[in-house]
């Protein structure tokens, strides 16, 4: 069963997955952690194997077929072209590749399979409406999200993301999608804004016909498959001999609404053998604070960085660990209401404490494409820039122990940044990705390369307007 975050309401894993977000403002997140842990014998399993395991202990109310079914469907050869994840592996440390999906960006790797665990789970409990998913997004989970729904009917997508704060070759790839049944829509404001319009509709809007459903990390749908490749990378190192079978490993993860590092804690609650989990963060910086200081405060300037996709001042998914840590509904309920009164709120001693278990440190633009050169020129790894945020948050950490760094987008989205690090005169983004080719030899997907023939005409709305624009969407989705 699920359970909120602030209270009683009380789920299956698949209403979870349909309902997105508790009524109460919670997130979903398990009662208990499923009875499975990791032991030796994960060594024989390729990624699907792991991931029907997973997900099948957690999401307890699927079938063996079903959860299979949705495997087998998300994770496949021309999805990803060139395998599930692939990794750059040095003596010391190494990257988890998480972008051979087809939009570029370690979403794909939960938004490939969440349309065919929401679309199991209407038929488990007997949901006809049309479904409406309501996402915000910082860069790439937009387009992993419009990406993953496209072949569904009975779903349709609206996505909210800042204007002008996410890369042309992002925004071409959101662009893309638009359809009769998905929607980009460019707020004129931050992905906070974003964030908070999606929310706010959850709890205020009703229309008839329609359910709506959330595609970001606060959909449990979204975080459980996400925790499979954090195994995965640990089964993957034994077997090629970088460590040996029960040796703790390290994990440093670029982090902006704290799904993709959270994922991560679990798998370590699960008995992977993690020693140091990393938060690593941009000049957004809340993060570090907290982590360093046991208040969070969002009562801070917002900054637009070369790393965009964790330009964020509110983590959503921070919540869920509060409550792991706690075990206190009520407690987290009194932080989270002092969040949105008050824009911030102080632990106690005893959480403060357990916080202690992750690591954190941020890390600023100029090191961010000072790390990206380095790499680059001394290892011939080209990164993009929240890899390097990950990247740089190792080397300042220097923990003992073999590190992955998380590999969390293609160099090729963000070739603007990747070209002044490298030193390339700056020129339009798909030029560049030419020229960056041309330099490093690192071809890029071209599926990418052929985003350059989208015109970028979105349609934009102001953030005071995003109830009024989004309602209307939906209800153009109920006629139909």
């Amino acid at each position: 069963m699920y359970f909120s975050t602030r209270g009683n309401e009380s789920l299956t894993a698949s209403q979870a997955i349909i309902k997105g977000l508790a009524s109460d403002g919670g997130l979903f997140i398990f009662d208990k952690l499923p009875n499975i842990k990791f032991n030796e014998s994960f060594l024989s399993y390729d990624y699907k194997t792991l991931a029907k395991k997973i997900l099948l202990a957690f999401l307890d109310d699927y079938t063996k077929e079903e959860i299979s079914y949705a495997v087998e469907s998300a994770y496949n050869d021309s999805a990803f072209v060139n395998g599930e994840v692939s990794f750059d592996l040095t003596e010391s440390f190494g990257f988890l590749n998480l972008y051979n999906g087809p939009t570029f960006a370690f979403k794909d790797m939960a938004l490939q399979i969440l349309p065919y665990l929401l679309s199991i789970a209407k038929k488990k409990n007997d949901i006809k409406e049309h479904t409406v998913i309501l996402t915000a997004t910082s860069g790439d989970t937009g387009s992993a999200a419009l990406c993953g729904f496209k072949a569904l009917d009975d779903i349709s997508v609206i996505v909210l993301y800042p204007h002008n704060a996410i890369s042309k070759i992002q925004e071409a790839q959101m662009l893309s999608f638009n359809s009769n049944r998905a929607q980009a829509i460019a707020v004129d404001g931050n992905f906070d804004d974003c964030q908070r319009a999606v929310k706010n509709i959850f709890n205020t809007v009703k229309i008839p016909g329609i359910s709506l459903s959330s595609a970001n990390s606060i959909n449990i749908g979204r975080l459980i498959p996400q925790v499979v490749y954090y195994i995965y990378t640990y089964i993957c190192l034994v077997n090629k001999g970088k460590i040996k079978y029960g040796e703790k490993i390290n994990f440093s993860v670029p982090t902006g609404n704290f799904g993709n590092i959270l994922a991560c804690y679990i798998a370590k609650m699960l008995g992977t053998p993690i020693n140091h989990v990393i938060c690593a963060s941009n000049k957004n910086n809340v993060l570090t604070d907290f982590f360093k200081t046991g208040e969070y405060n969002a009562n801070r300037p917002f900054y637009v960085t070369n790393s965009p996709s964790m330009d964020i001042l509110v983590s959503s998914n921070l919540e869920r660990l509060l409550y792991l840590m706690t075990n206190d509904k009520n407690y987290v309920k009194e932080l989270m209401q002092s969040l949105n009164q008050n824009g911030s709120y102080k632990v106690n001693k005893d959480l403060f404490s357990e916080l202690q278990n992750i690591d954190a440190t941020y890390v600023d633009e100029e090191e961010t494409k000072q790390a990206i050169k380095e790499l680059y020129y001394n290892k011939g790894i080209l990164i993009d820039p929240h890899t390097s945020v990950a990247y740089t948050g190792y080397l300042k950490a220097r923990p003992s122990g073999y590190t992955i760094c998380v590999s969390t987008a293609s160099p090729y989205k963000f070739p603007v940044t990747i070209a002044s690090a490298l030193g390339i005169k700056q020129v339009n983004e798909f030029t560049l990705i030419e020229e960056i080719k041309n330099l490093t030899g690192v071809l890029p997907d071209k599926r990418l390369i052929a985003l350059k023939n989208i015109e970028l005409n979105p349609l934009v709305c102001k953030k005071e307007e995003i109830n009024y624009m989004v309602i209307r969407k939906v209800e153009g989705y109920a006629k139909n």
